[in-house]
């Protein structure tokens, strides 16, 4: 999946905080704005490489630009309202791609990977970018970057790594490794410390990423793929006493069950890609 150019109507906000990212990333960028080049803040910086539409209302160029563009992605904190509630209604009437990532709505890693799904399932190209403006949601600019910061880098990373959230890791005894998972000749791992490295050392990196963007409340989505390759691969059910003592441990919950162990290890390893694969931004 390869992004060829963003562009946006360039008013304060997402607009611009869409092709600054842009600019800072080298990624060709730019768009239609209204004649003059008119913003909420003055005249729209030479810097960035727009068009001025034929007239100075706001509509047509955010009409141009959903139509020059392959899907819109709209952001918000809360519900939609004036020229992004255009956008979308014009997204509709033109047939185009259409996402709203409302902040307040969706977390921040389940909304990086609704993003690149969206991305791929409709092939998008010329990526058009809306949202709220400056003046009306202060946050929306540093919401926008560090959003498009965490889907660019995996875009980067590459498309052919397995996704965690969908993909259901399993154990058969007689599967043959693949990239780490399915492995039964290694010793089972008999701590919690134990199991996250082991986890770090298999869990492509990809995964890795992602999961350092995540939430604690986030976790939840995980225990249907990675808690169940953790309770079939290390062995909690039947084999493993040693890992499920050392779960306690951590938990303090000497009733602990082997869905509660899986969280524990969850838990231990979202703490440690924390500190190790967290996206950092660069000034």
């Amino acid at each position: 999946m390869i992004i060829k150019k963003i562009i946006s109507g360039a008013q304060t906000g997402a607009d611009r905080a869409a092709l600054d990212f842009a600019i800072n990333n080298d990624i060709p960028h730019g768009g239609w704005v209204p004649k003059g080049r008119k913003a909420e803040d003055g005249v729209i910086p030479e810097r960035y490489r727009v068009k001025e539409a034929p007239d100075a209302e706001y509509s047509r160029r955010t009409a141009l630009n959903v139509m020059d563009a392959d899907g819109t992605l709209i952001f918000s904190h809360g519900p939609l309202t004036g020229g992004s509630a255009l956008t979308e209604k014009l997204a509709l009437k033109y047939h185009k791609p259409c996402l709203h990532i409302d902040f307040h709505q969706r977390p921040e890693f389940q909304a990086t990977v609704d993003i690149m799904h969206w991305l791929e399932t409709h092939c998008i190209r010329i990526l058009n970018i809306a949202g709220s403006r400056s003046s009306n949601d202060e946050k929306i600019y540093e919401a926008v970057t560090r959003m498009l910061e965490a889907v660019w880098y995996l875009v980067m990373i590459g498309d052919n790594m397995p996704d965690m959230v969908h993909q259901l890791y399993g154990s058969r005894e007689d599967a043959p490794a693949v990239n780490g998972f399915g492995d039964t000749g290694r010793a089972l791992p008999a701590s919690v410390a134990d199991a996250v490295s082991r986890l770090i050392e298999d869990l492509p990196l990809k995964d890795k990423i992602r999961m350092a963007q995540m939430t604690e409340p986030d976790l939840n989505y995980l225990h249907p793929s990675l808690g169940m390759y953790i309770k079939n691969n290390f062995k909690l059910e039947n084999e493993n006493e040693n890992l499920m003592a050392s779960c306690r441990e951590h938990s303090e919950g000497l009733g602990l069950d082997v869905d509660g162990a899986a969280q524990v290890i969850i838990r231990a390893l979202w703490q440690k890609l924390n500190k190790t694969h967290r996206l950092r931004r660069v000034k």
